[in-house]
């Protein structure tokens, strides 16, 4: 429709002065950085926050477009808080929390198929054969002065006769007393020397390797490690059961998941496109674009994990683990088997669906309270809840001003270090952008980037001119050693201020 329009508006002008006033048209916003509800955010004002920001934030364009959407979340729901819009239509709130209410109902559906995995308790024989790679010992350290430091052969031979010596009085009885009077290690009075329950790769290989070697309730000759030399005894099975039992279930369900997770993936034909890793890379740089994507990463026999899936599934990884922030410069080696796993879950949220299987309704509850909770919690936080607009202004007109107002003041204190940035989860961003719109130019967000670095520059050379004078001694002044015989005295100099670290990249 909007392609039409302009084919039909170039074809009006007709002359050359009609074709420069359509030109002076269409290019009328080029100062706009991002619009949402009735407001606009300037390439000026974004480039003054971002050049005379107080916090160190660098002048970068990824900051920038944050900055961008930050002001398109607070703006939206300003605006929704002047029309007394409590975003609490039910149908919108849906589909913006799908996501994590189909991660719940796979969590449901896992958890049921869990249940039928043959899972072994733990048996003396298990135990006895270190089944899982899991050993038990307790240990008696002679240990070097100081680890951190190669010893010295004279003290190597010297701590290898001494463990020899408390081998030879060692037995299963007086074991524990032995701990205590002989051991070096820190942790000795507490725990007696006893280390539980360890698997391969929780303890360096030389004193895994030998517990794991040894029968239960044999005590083994000094072994040497970094620390010095150790004397074990593999625990006998009823000391180590209760613990044996424990990590052994966990560590065989962990085995029976990953068969049962393997399996799914064969029997699903998951493949995934060699394009994938582009494409996944291209969404996390501007995710509302594409929500709808229907570009197909990975296949499975009945359908396949679109764009806009993965997008979906990524809503549900934990904010602190910053999965979006590091699939741009993650390589194709990661994306591609990651891309497989989300494959995999897709298959399994079908079976979820197929079998029926649904999420209680008290924890959709409290996902739609937290939701609600989030945005009186944002209001409050902007000064903009309706209750407080109502209180300065009448008309909606004036409401929206207000608010607009009250959002640019959180965003200068933000700038300043004076108030934390809040984050607008994605969840509500979608509910957000479902009903109302918002728009960001990257045209705009360059032009704020050059304006941004100018400032700073400015700002910078500011502050290096109002540098104080060098306090440094003159040569040849009194007090100071003077210059070599026959050297002219040098004249003082600015002091240099030393180089600043460079800031961190501020993360999204």
């Amino acid at each position: 429709m909007r392609s039409r329009t302009l084919i039909s508006l170039a074809a009006a002008c007709t002359v050359l002065t009609a074709c420069e006033g359509l030109k002076e048209a269409l290019t009328a916003h080029v100062d706009v950085v991002a619009r949402a509800g009735n407001q606009e955010l300037s390439v000026t004002r974004l480039g003054d926050l971002l050049g005379n920001a107080k916090i160190p934030v660098p002048v970068t364009r990824d900051n920038a477009a944050i900055i961008a959407d930050i002001w398109t979340g607070y703006e939206q729901i300003a605006y929704a808080a002047a029309h007394g819009d409590s975003l609490n239509d039910k149908k919108a709130i849906d589909q913006a929390l799908a996501p994590l209410i189909n991660a719940q109902k796979l969590n449901i559906y896992m958890d049921s198929v869990q249940k039928t995995f043959k899972v072994d308790s733990g048996s003396e024989a298990a135990y006895n054969q270190a089944a899982g790679g899991l050993v038990a010992a307790r240990h008696i350290l002679i240990g070097y002065k100081n680890p951190a430091v190669p010893p010295t052969q004279a003290e190597k031979d010297s701590l290898r006769k001494k463990a020899q010596q408390v081998r030879a009085q060692v037995t299963a009885q007086n074991f524990a007393d032995m701990v205590t009077k002989f051991s070096t290690d820190p942790t000795a009075k507490q725990n007696k020397g006893n280390l539980g329950v360890f698997g391969k790769g929780t303890m360096i290989s030389a004193f895994y390797d030998a517990a794991r070697a040894l029968k239960p309730g044999e005590i083994s000759q000094p072994i040497e490690t970094q620390y010095g030399f150790h004397i074990i005894q593999r625990l006998p099975y009823a000391d180590a059961q209760k613990d044996f039992a424990s990590q052994y279930a966990q560590t065989s369900g962990r085995v029976a998941d990953s068969s049962f997770m393997a399996q799914v993936e064969s029997g699903a034909n998951v493949q995934v496109k060699d394009n994938a890793p582009a494409a996944m890379k291209d969404a996390v740089k501007d995710q509302p674009k594409h929500r709808t994507d229907n570009t197909v990463l990975a296949t499975y026999n009945g359908g396949g994990l679109t764009v806009a899936d993965y997008l979906n599934w990524l809503e549900t990884f934990p904010p602190q683990q910053q999965v979006a922030q590091r699939i741009p410069t993650a390589p194709d080696s990661v994306l591609k088997p990651f891309a497989k796993q989300l494959a995999v879950q897709q298959v399994l949220l079908k079976r979820a669906n197929d079998a029926k299987v649904q999420v209680p309704a008290e924890q959709q509850a409290s996902l739609y309270q937290s939701l609600s909770q989030l945005v009186q919690n944002v209001w409050q936080n902007l000064g903009v809840d309706p209750k407080m607009l109502a209180d300065s202004a009448k008309s909606v007109p004036e409401k929206e001003r207000l608010a607009a107002s009250r959002v640019d003041n959180y965003l200068d204190r933000m700038m300043a270090g004076q108030t934390q940035p809040m984050t607008i989860p994605t969840p509500l961003k979608k509910l957000l952008d479902s009903k109302y719109e918002s728009s960001v130019n990257s045209a705009g967000i360059d032009r704020a980037v050059d304006r941004a670095q100018k400032v700073r520059a400015a700002a910078d050379s500011a502050k290096s001119a109002n540098q104080p004078k060098s306090q440094i001694p003159i040569p040849g002044m009194p007090g100071t050693a003077g210059p070599p015989s026959g050297a002219a005295p040098q004249s003082a100099q600015p002091a240099q201020p030393a180089p600043a670290p460079a800031p961190k990249p501020k993360k999204p």
